[in-house]
């Protein structure tokens, strides 16, 4: 019997992801800290808000958060559970709408306002063009989700930052796949004035060869297309559907299967 194991683009089996709401002024000094460390991640704006003085500008939308995620956190950030639902709606795709025209890609992640949801609202989600929403209790973990509409963080920045970092810095158990979730608002560092926090954070963390760096994003998409994957009877070929590449450990062998190909895993 052969063991086939799922891994992360590279065929690694840890990823770390970041995300940060609200698009205040300073995620200008959080996205440099971050570049510098080779970290990628999420950052969920209030479209309403930009350029108010408080906020980012529209204009350095595009360039500031280039190489990580521009996603929605609603356009004016209310509690949408007290919102009707067509509310819920205009609030979420004209987010998407005026981000788009920012950013010029399909913006189609989101969490949740005020850490609002319900039932209802997730399953609105998918037809509004929403992959996944964030909400805000943590779990100290380091599992997938279970449901990306109700996608729990490791943590917040201020919870156990430095201790769950450590941990997961020494995480070495190949047969499991492992995910880092951080999340918060800039300003929290600034009102705090620990910003070294987070700078110690990325240096533990940072440019490690074992971990993939994603936006919140790119690991929702690529674990559905490992689910998208068609495997033969026997598990010695499978047929990747799908434009891009998934990796797969084949008794601790590193094997890429190819977007739209089919691939022999063994004799």
């Amino acid at each position: 019997m052969h063991t086939i194991y799922q891994c992360f683009p590279g065929g690694k089996y840890k990823a770390l992801t970041m995300s940060y709401d609200d698009g205040r002024v300073y995620d200008r000094k959080l996205v440099s800290i971050f570049n510098r460390y080779g970290i990628r991640g999420t950052f969920h704006l209030n479209s309403a808000f930009l350029s108010d003085g408080n906020h980012v500008t529209s204009e350095e939308v595009k360039t500031l958060y280039a190489g990580h995620e521009v996603a929605c956190h609603t356009a004016t950030h209310p509690t949408i559970t007290r919102c009707p639902l067509e509310q819920v709606a205009r609030q979420v795709l004209e987010d998407r709408e005026q981000l788009e025209e920012l950013v010029g890609y399909p913006v189609r992640g989101l969490s949740y306002p005020n850490g609002s949801y319900n039932a209802q609202i997730k399953t609105l989600l998918p037809a509004l063009g929403i992959r996944y929403s964030r909400v805000t209790e943590g779990t100290d973990g380091f599992g997938l989700p279970e449901d990306f509409y109700e996608w729990k963080p490791t943590c917040h920045h201020a919870h156990r930052l430095l201790e769950n970092g450590k941990v997961f810095a020494e995480l070495h158990k190949e047969q499991h796949l492992y995910l880092m979730y951080v999340w918060g608002h800039s300003y929290e560092f600034n009102d705090a004035d620990n910003w070294n926090l987070i700078e110690e954070f990325c240096h533990m963390v940072g440019g490690r060869e074992d971990i993939w760096y994603a936006t919140n994003l790119e690991i929702a998409d690529y674990m559905e297309l490992c689910s998208a994957l068609r495997f033969s009877a026997r598990g010695d070929f499978v047929f990747n559907p799908s434009a891009a590449s998934a990796f797969l450990s084949v008794d601790g062998n590193i094997v890429e299967v190819p977007g739209g190909k089919q691939v022999r895993l063994y004799e």
